[in-house]
């Protein structure tokens, strides 16, 4: 049975939210349950939240990019000032609620997710196969976590889009909703799955094992660990992986991410089936540009807000009077 498949079966039959049972991690035996999951959760939600926020400026600027290469020709810097210049400020605001919005509920799904799922697996497989196998667990935790994520996000994510793409599009999330369902209906805020999910499951795949690899690398570095830390702490540890796991995922799946900010732009690719339309895209533009427009301020938005995310989720967890789950080397004890 593959790994995949080990990792749903074990969440599916998993008395973890009934029962809890305690797992060895990092030499320490601690109970996970419903209240550690929740707590995940409103971690996830809350640095999700807080660093795509934060961030929307940049994501305005580089949608831009991606959506207008021949106007927004001059970088990050010139396609602020171009923005500034035309619209004023304000206008990098756009789309800030659904981003928040979008970013808290994705982030309670992916975050919360993963730790659910990851849990479970160790559960499943014991601490020496999973010790062996915990880069193939977090790629099929992230997979699982982020897909049932972007159901949530998908309508959000299209919402936002078009208010940036046309900023006379809406005054506000409710009024993007409104005007969206009443011209394209349910579909409508639908048509960027495919895209989003070449996108958001990769990007999180990535996300997720190369910030765990970064981390342990960090640590052997250092020769500490999680309940030992390094002189920069566990919180410096997940800042410097995170801005790594940041870069890679957005490198990866930057294609897709243009292709979901064109496919919701008014009129882009034609009528027909979503896949018709994307293809039409795809050929229109090159793969080349699919791949280098808006890159590089997307990856100075992903690694800081990667890095941001990590730090925040540990910080909130901490907060919340829980300890974040760490694999756990059995050949250590």
């Amino acid at each position: 049975m593959s790994l995949f498949s080990n990792v749903m079966n074990a969440a599916s039959t998993s008395s973890a939210f009934v029962a809890p049972k305690p797992l060895a991690t990092s030499g320490a035996k601690k109970v996970y349950d419903l209240e550690y999951y929740l707590k995940g959760a409103a971690a996830g939600g809350i640095c999700c939240s807080i660093t795509h926020g934060a961030l929307t400026p940049v994501d305005v600027v580089k949608t831009r990019i991606q959506l207008d290469p021949v106007k927004y020709n001059s970088g990050l810097i010139g396609g602020t000032k171009t923005i500034i210049a035309e619209e004023g400020a304000g206008a990098l605001l756009t789309g800030l609620g659904a981003t928040c919005g979008g970013y808290f509920i994705q982030g309670w799904f992916k975050f919360g997710g993963v730790e659910y799922f990851k849990i479970n697996a160790v559960e499943a497989l014991g601490d020496e196969k999973a010790w062996a196998l915990k880069t193939p667990i977090y790629l099929a935790s992230a997979a699982c976590a982020e897909t049932i994520a972007d159901v949530f996000l998908c309508p959000l994510e299209a919402v936002r889009i078009r208010s940036v793409s046309d900023p006379d599009f809406c005054d506000g999330l409710a009024d993007g909703f409104g005007k969206m369902l009443k011209a394209e209906g349910i579909g409508g805020f639908y048509a960027g799955m495919g895209p989003i999910l070449f996108k958001q499951v990769p990007y999180t795949m990535a996300k997720f094992a190369v910030q765990g690899a970064a981390a342990d690398s960090i640590y052997n570095a250092t020769g500490s660990s999680a309940a030992n830390p390094p002189a920069i702490g566990n919180l410096g540890v997940s800042l410097g992986s995170g801005v790594i796991a940041g870069v890679a995922a957005a490198i990866i799946s930057h294609p897709a991410d243009t292709l979901l900010s064109m496919v919701n732009k008014a009129g882009a690719g034609g009528d027909g089936p979503i896949f018709t339309r994307l293809g039409r895209i795809a050929g229109e533009v090159g793969m080349v540009k699919l791949c280098t427009n808006g890159l590089l301020p997307r990856c100075v938005m992903i690694g800081s807000l990667t890095a941001g995310q990590f730090g925040i989720f540990d910080t909130v967890m901490g907060a919340l009077g829980a300890s974040k789950f760490h694999f756990h080397d059995p050949n250590s004890d």
